[in-house]
């Protein structure tokens, strides 16, 4: 599988990574064996947090044996240095090793969440704790919004961005241009979610998958389209499939042909999308 140097960062990653909403509530010896196929398959980044239930005590044994090869990317809600410290050493626990390649500040969503991540008693501090003290190399966010995704890019602390990126979002909504131009300014590594996500759940409607709260894109042909798309926007290293194992096996099928698309596949592409919600609007940011 390709693999592509997260911005600044010395961290080669597999442009398809393996998030732990697959393996979460798996057995252990099914959790090992997905594992198991996604590094003979290439794969080398694996991203996991503590919100994702039992995902950490998954992935921990399963991935072990390979841990020195691959990269470890785990994520905190906590917002606080206190609140980060504890969680840090309970997720390093839980997934047998003694640092992450990769730590994240998950999904902040406000500027007023910004602020307080990187002020006073925040988690920054923490962060920088963690990476003196040799438990993290390098520092992250995830964001579903522009305004506090732009915040913290803007403080020029981090060295990566996790962010919902998609032909959606990007052409019909406005969301990501500015981020992904603001990230490439700073020499930031840029991660994607939501490369195949299509609209929301219709509301009074039943997931179309268990381990996905939004309509993702079950097409194989558009499906493909959707994560070149993403895959070929200007910075972007690697991108994380759902967590359906389905859709997530099918994504890693297509890491042998992730070029640009052609013209007419654009505009193939966007006929396939015309008239789509987008999942996460600029307006709504």
């Amino acid at each position: 599988m390709q693999t592509r140097r997260l911005g600044k960062t010395d961290l080669e990653l597999s442009v398809i990574g393996m998030g732990g909403v697959v393996v979460m509530q798996e057995q252990q010896a099914e959790a090992d064996r997905m594992v198991a196929e996604a590094i003979d398959a290439g794969i080398t980044y694996f991203d996991v947090a503590p919100q994702y239930l039992d995902a950490q005590q998954r992935m921990g044994p399963a991935l072990e044996p390979y841990r020195g090869g691959v990269t470890l990317a785990c994520k905190t809600l906590e917002r606080t240095a206190e609140g980060v410290r504890r969680e840090l050493d309970d997720s390093l626990k839980k997934l047998r090793t003694d640092h992450f390649d990769l730590y994240q500040m998950h999904s902040i969503t406000t500027v007023e969440e910004a602020k307080q991540v990187l002020g006073p008693g925040g988690a920054m501090e923490a962060f920088v704790e963690a990476k003196q003290a040799g438990k993290v190399r390098y520092i992250g966010f995830s964001a579903h919004g522009e305004a506090a995704a732009l915040h913290l890019v803007g403080s020029g602390l981090f060295d990566s961005v996790l962010y919902p990126l998609n032909v959606v979002m990007f052409e019909r909504g406005e969301f990501g241009p500015a981020l992904v131009d603001a990230a490439n300014e700073r020499g930031m590594g840029i991660l994607a979610l939501k490369a195949i996500a299509r609209t929301h759940v219709p509301e009074g409607v039943d997931k179309p998958y268990d381990k996905c709260w939004y309509t993702p894109e079950d097409r194989p042909g558009v499906a493909h389209l959707m994560l070149r798309y993403t895959l070929n926007l200007p910075g972007v290293a690697a991108a994380l499939p759902p967590g359906d194992p389905g859709l997530y096996k099918m994504a890693v099928g297509f890491a042998d042909e992730l070029g640009p698309l052609s013209d007419t596949e654009l505009t193939r592409l966007k006929d396939a999308v015309a008239g789509t919600e987008p999942l996460f609007p600029l307006q709504n940011a």
